[in-house]
This record gives structure tokens, sequence and C-alpha cells, in this order.
């Protein structure tokens, strides 16, 4: 499992904003309604920065910035401790530093800590203990299409009486071919909101023909 200790299978920057957006399309296309969504891509968080949020609705976290220098994760988990900042974020390269100490990863908070740069490849601050929850939020960027199909048909689909998702049918997604309808219906048979989807695709910056 990846975590803080064992990261070694993280994608590289590049790869993993790639699969980030991969899988803010497959939640919209999941959960039209994006207040149940977990994970949300904005291409416009802020001047050469895209950010992935991922939120469980019972408080727990997960930011991933993207800038031209690499990327930084901020991971909170409600049910472990957090460890002192300058811990987590000893060796943190100042381009990642205002994003780690300003808002909103202050008021979240902070359990765990990992970055990238083309330089220096994955790498953590000091860590206090093996156990701090990382790989509950890490397993889904081991980019194995299986994995997302699996969690979502639990998260998504229990009650209900749509067919599962096929690691078949995400994979296309996580390649980013451009998505047709089929290729939606594929995933989730029950989808009719098309505009609003188009509109969700446009903001996440993803291609898309519906005609």
């Amino acid at each position: 499992m990846i975590s803080t200790t064992n990261f070694a299978a993280l994608p590289a920057a590049p790869a993993l904003q790639r699969l980030c957006q991969a899988l803010a399309v497959l939640d919209a296309i999941n959960s039209p309604d994006w207040e149940y969504r977990y994970y949300s891509y904005n291409p416009n968080w802020g001047e050469n920065e895209e950010l992935l949020e991922m939120r469980d609705g019972e408080g727990d976290q997960m930011l991933v910035l993207f800038r031209p220098e690499g990327c930084v994760i901020n991971g909170f988990l409600h049910e472990y401790d957090q460890p002192a900042k300058a811990q987590v974020t000893d060796g943190l390269p100042t381009a990642f530093a205002d994003f780690m100490a300003g808002e909103p990863v202050a008021s979240i908070g902070t359990t765990f800590c990992l970055w990238y740069t083309p330089a220096g490849g994955w790498q953590t601050g000091t860590v206090a203990s093996e156990d701090d929850g990382s790989e509950d939020l890490l397993a889904i960027f081991d980019n194995q299409p299986a994995t997302y199909a699996e969690w979502a048909t639990e998260y998504y689909l229990d009650e209900t009486d749509r067919r599962p998702l096929t690691p078949a049918a995400v994979a296309p997604v996580y390649q980013h071919e451009v998505l047709t309808k089929k290729m939606v219906l594929d995933l989730n048979e029950e989808l009719d909101a098309w505009t609003m989807l188009a509109a969700d695709l446009q903001e996440i910056g993803y291609a898309y023909n519906f005609s």
C-alpha cells in the first residue's frame, strides 16, 4: 500500500496530475450532485497552480497542489493526531511553503505531507509514526482503474440499482480519451444531466464530445 513510508508507487507529478483530473471526471459522472463527490479538480486554483481536493464528508480531507516545480500533498485524517507541522514539512521546497502554511491547509490541518520535484522525486518530512493513516487516502493513486472501480462501486452504488463499475469502463478516462456519451453511460447508465456534466468537464479541463 502507498503511504508516507512506502511511496515508491506514487506517479511522478505530471502523471499524478492527469490521474487527479481523471478522478474528478469519474466522480462528476458518478455523482452529478457536487456536494456528494469525493474528488474535485480546479485547474485555475492560482497563477500556475492546479488543485485536487478530496473530502469524505466525515472530516478527512486531502489537497494536492500542482505547480511548475512539482506537487505537494497535504493529508488530514480526523481520527489521527497531528504531528508538529515543522516535522512533517521538514525539507519542504520553498515553492510549496506558502501553500502548506496558508489557507485552507491551516484550517484543515495536517497529519501527513509528501512532495515531488523532478530533481528529488517523492519525499516526506520527518515521520514520527508509520501509522498516520496516509495509506487510506493515498491508495487511489496507484493508477489502477480497478482501484477506482472497486471503491466507487462500494461508495456510489450502494443501495442503488446501477450496475457495478468495471475497470474497462474506467480505463479510458484514466488514459484521458475524449469523453463520449457512450463512455459516460458505460460508467453511469442513469446519467441524463448532460449540460451539467459538460459544465463540470469544462471546469475540470477535460475534453469531451457529446454530439
